[in-house]
């Protein structure tokens, strides 16, 4: 894609706000510019930005570096260069609000798959484990080693949070989900499980043991913000 490639030229358009396009488009708002402010300054057109800010992009690195320029920050930070950081490092947005999530949408949310983290206590010591998880008929399971910290909740009442960040525009959602933990015994369930995960345990093989959690209780918030986008709630896939 060239740079001043713009809409209806060809190129496949991803979703709104894509992640260079939403760090743009945010910290465009931050200096109080206009797009066509930021044209100016980066010799592109105003339709061109808008493309780079609405859809998925590929613009070149001689754009990248007079956007980067023309909004006073680098291209590291409008690339992502930087997002191997812990999430949540965005300001607080000026006037958010709180939203409590009832069970329906808590179980929307924490859809079929994704990245949880499971709270265990090891002898007295409290400890968290990110696991990849799948939902089954509403039972939560997930993998791991026998012997392994996550597998501790087997026996016990567990919880597992999910949550979903969105640095850009300080906003995103929580959902808990408390029940009794159990070592997944059964040949049938286990194989139901194996067949309707949607990934193998991101850190690599060995972990074949399944402990299913199933929640006597669902709770989640949402911190919204006022015009901001409503970030996707697809999960993303994990394991410790």
């Amino acid at each position: 894609m060239t740079t001043e490639q713009a809409p209806g030229s060809g190129a496949a358009p991803g979703r709104p706000g894509s992640d260079l396009g939403r760090r743009a488009a945010l910290r465009r708002q931050q200096l109080g510019l206009t797009r066509e402010e930021v044209a100016t300054r980066a010799a592109a057109s105003p339709g061109y930005v808008q493309y780079v800010e609405e859809h998925t992009a590929e613009p070149d690195i001689g754009f990248l570096l007079r956007l980067a320029h023309a909004l006073d920050t680098t291209v590291a930070d409008l690339t992502g260069g930087t997002a191997d950081l812990p999430e949540g490092l965005g300001k607080a947005a000026a006037h958010p609000e709180v939203l409590v999530l009832g069970p329906a949408e808590c179980r929307e949310l924490l859809s079929t798959h994704g990245i949880g983290r499971v709270a265990v206590t090891i002898g007295d010591t409290p400890a968290v484990f990110p696991v990849n998880y799948t939902v089954v008929d509403d039972v939560i399971a997930y993998r791991t080693h026998a012997d392994s910290g996550p597998a501790t909740a087997a026996g016990h009442e567990a919880a597992l949070e999910v949550d979903h960040i969105d640095d850009a525009f300080s906003q995103g959602w929580s959902v808990l989900a408390v029940g009794p933990a159990e070592v997944v015994t059964g040949f049938y369930e286990s194989r139901r499980f194996e067949e309707q995960a949607y990934s193998a345990p991101w850190v690599g093989g060995g972990r074949y043991q399944w402990i299913a959690i199933r929640p006597t209780r669902l709770s989640g918030r949402r911190i919204r913000v006022p015009g901001a986008p409503t970030p996707p709630t697809g999960s993303t896939e994990a394991d410790a």
